[in-house]
């Protein structure tokens, strides 16, 4: 056994190890898969895990652990620790000055009670953990469509709407910028997701909106990053930051998402 476990590390010296299967089909990467406990691994593949100096997409369980046992990761704990919590992304926004939509989150019936107190009609509405694809997020114009909202479970997250039928997703890997795209909302919806009909264009991001998205990774620590960019009123504000970001941008533009990260792992950029 020992033999068979050397040969394999032997083998794999030179290759990348990942855990969640997103760079599958890189063929500088060996994917281990995310085992629901550690002793599941069979002993070269847990080995391997052992043996690295860096580890890819190490999942939002093992990222915690891994970290605490002194790995390299991609992306960072930070990045793991932020996804999909808009709550958390907000009150990170508001620590470090990043210009962001105001918003405030209220926790049970009676701070719901109080939204009409800090907010006008109209004004947005989210799912505050765990929504993604533009699902979870309503534009709520009246009384009744506040009352539908604060019967789903768990705290209110609003937020000032700013009157917009386009967006720009930043796509920020490492500490560069690697795409960028408009995303534009449908004719009757107010969101910009792909996934509720939202289209892409390909007109060139600004400036200001590129140097803000790197900025905002920077600063809150994250190195593989969807940020999404609104323009308002001349400035320009981070809604949010998305850790599983789609791939759709790429294919549009005809970037080869896999050869790029395979470049990018060569050459020590993430």
């Amino acid at each position: 056994m020992g033999r068979a476990i050397e040969s394999d590390l032997s083998a794999f010296s030179r290759a990348a190890i990942a855990l969640e299967g997103r760079l599958r089909a890189c063929r500088n990467v060996v994917t281990l898969g995310v085992r629901p406990n550690f002793e599941d691994y069979p002993p070269e593949s847990a080995e391997l895990i052992r043996r690295a100096d860096k580890i890819y997409y190490p999942s939002s369980f093992y990222a915690a652990l891994l970290d605490a046992a002194g790995k390299k990761l991609f992306p960072s704990c930070h990045t793991y620790q932020y996804s999909q919590d808009k709550i958390k992304q907000s009150a990170l926004f508001n620590l470090l000055r990043i210009p962001h939509p105001r918003t405030r989150v209220f926790y049970g019936r009676r701070q719901k009670a109080r939204i009409l107190q800090y907010f006008k009609f109209p004004f947005v509405a989210k799912v505050a953990r765990g929504s993604a694809l533009g699902r979870g997020v309503f534009l709520i114009r009246n009384t009744q469509e506040l009352e539908n909202y604060c019967r789903l479970d768990g705290p209110a997250y609003i937020q000032t709407y700013l009157a917009s039928k386009r967006d720009i997703r930043v796509v920020v890997m490492g500490d560069q910028v690697v795409h960028a795209y408009w995303r534009q909302a449908a004719p009757d919806d107010f969101r910009t997701n792909l996934g509720v009909g939202g289209s892409i264009s390909l007109d060139p991001a600004p400036p200001q909106a590129l140097a803000l998205a790197e900025y905002t990774a920077r600063k809150c620590r994250w190195d593989d990053v969807g940020i999404d960019i609104l323009p308002s009123n001349g400035q320009f504000y981070v809604l949010e930051a998305n850790m599983k970001y789609g791939k759709q941008g790429f294919r549009y533009a005809g970037i080869d998402y896999i050869a790029m990260v395979e470049q990018m792992i060569e050459t020590g950029k993430i």
